[in-house]
């Protein structure tokens, strides 16, 4: 029954990369991905597919009803991009100024479009139900993923999977690891407020730039100090923004952030260490700094049976080469709060080839990915699909 689920899907491949293209040309930020939502729901309403908008936000979720009763299971692609300006050169560059899929959600969404319009096709065959979860805002803290849950899309739902297409990893490989796959991230903004004044005159002020810098330097040491070194953590500064003019001492300086950690324990670690270099060093240069932090997604951690039922069938389906264990890495994603509700997995499915263009890392204004990995993923998803449902 696989080969004719993947054969029917592999003639719709063509219609696969015409979806992403349109998405790719077509990209919204998360959070504001109204015509996304709307472009997704029409495309399963025109399959027959049982559709619910405005889930969580922008989610939209689809629901496959199978001929027989079975278990209910679910599927998840993200649909946001990024404020990443394109500087690919393709007839399906973006369209929007300042705006792009850098992280291949473009490919997540026709992946399962396409596998929801076989399975709709099929569905007579098939024994219990597929959720569709169609989820916003997966690049942005705190996250679509939460508030779709929070409204229900893991309703009656006995097992979650989500797909990944990756410049990591060799286009035909698919990679998972059980336990803890993808850290925590959290973000931070410190502000620091001081008495500015004239360049030749620093005596009669308070450098908020300087004190600024200081933080910059104190927060590089939590990790090489403060935490064990065997734990693993990651204190990033990635914005800095401060004064007006040269000969002006400035008398604000903001500081932009991210931490990323596997334990809870070091996860409260750093925050504390965090608060308690800024409050010091601000005190100590007579300024006064406000600490805006946000615990975001939660380690993505991979359960061992459900880890060994995707390896099995990637060997059955794709052969036994085609499984890379990868090791954890600190990139963070919000497929996350699923799995701390059901069990399932995050697959990672490669997309890099010989072609340079596929080799850009995810998140760099040009990442690109070989279009091939459309129906890798989607024969992931339709194998997984059957292995419950038939």
């Amino acid at each position: 029954m696989y080969e004719a689920f993947a054969a029917r899907l592999a003639e719709h491949e063509q219609q696969l990369i015409e979806w992403r293209r349109y998405l790719h040309r077509n990209p919204e930020l998360s959070f504001q991905e109204k015509n996304t939502a709307r472009f997704i729901a029409k495309q399963l309403q025109s399959f027959g597919i049982e559709v619910r908008t405005d889930v969580g936000g922008n989610g939209v979720l689809g629901l496959i009803r199978g001929g027989s009763p079975g278990p209910r299971i679910a599927f998840r692609a993200d649909f946001d991009a990024l404020p990443i300006q394109d500087e690919k050169d393709v007839p399906y560059k973006s369209e929007v100024p300042g705006v792009m899929h850098a992280c291949g959600h473009d490919g997540h969404t026709a992946v399962l479009l396409g596998v929801a319009r076989v399975l709709q096709e099929f569905r007579e065959t098939l024994h219990g139900e597929l959720v569709l979860i169609f989820q916003h805002a997966e690049e942005k803290p705190p996250g679509g993923a939460k508030f779709m849950i929070e409204d229900g899309c893991l309703e009656g739902v006995d097992a979650v999977y989500g797909i990944h297409l990756s410049s990591e990893y060799p286009l035909g490989r698919l990679g998972l690891r059980s336990g803890p796959a993808m850290a925590a991230v959290d973000a931070f903004t410190i502000e620091v407020h001081g008495k500015g004044g004239h360049g030749a005159r620093p005596h009669q002020t308070v450098d908020a730039l300087v004190i600024g810098t200081q933080i910059v330097g104190g927060l590089q040491q939590i990790v090489s100090r403060r935490v064990d070194p065997l734990e693993s953590a990651v204190v990033t500064v990635g914005q800095f923004s401060s004064g007006t003019a040269f000969n002006v001492i400035a008398d604000k300086a903001e500081l932009q952030g991210t931490v990323r950690t596997f334990s809870p324990k070091i996860r409260k670690q750093i925050e504390e260490e965090l608060r308690s270099i800024v409050r010091g060093l601000s005190e100590a240069g007579g300024a006064r700094s406000d600490i805006h932090y946000l615990n975001g997604y939660p380690p993505l951690v991979n359960p061992e049976i459900e880890t060994e039922r995707v390896k099995k069938l990637v060997a059955k389906h794709f052969g036994e080469d085609a499984f890379l264990e990868p090791p954890p890495v600190m990139g963070a994603e919000d497929f996350a709060y699923y799995l701390e509700q059901r069990p399932g997995a995050f697959i990672q499915v490669g997309a890099r080839t010989e072609d340079v263009r596929t080799q850009y890392a995810h998140h760099h204004p040009k990442f690109d990915f070989d279009e091939r990995a459309l129906l890798h993923a989607g024969n992931t998803f339709l194998a997984l699909a059957l292995d419950y449902l038939s």
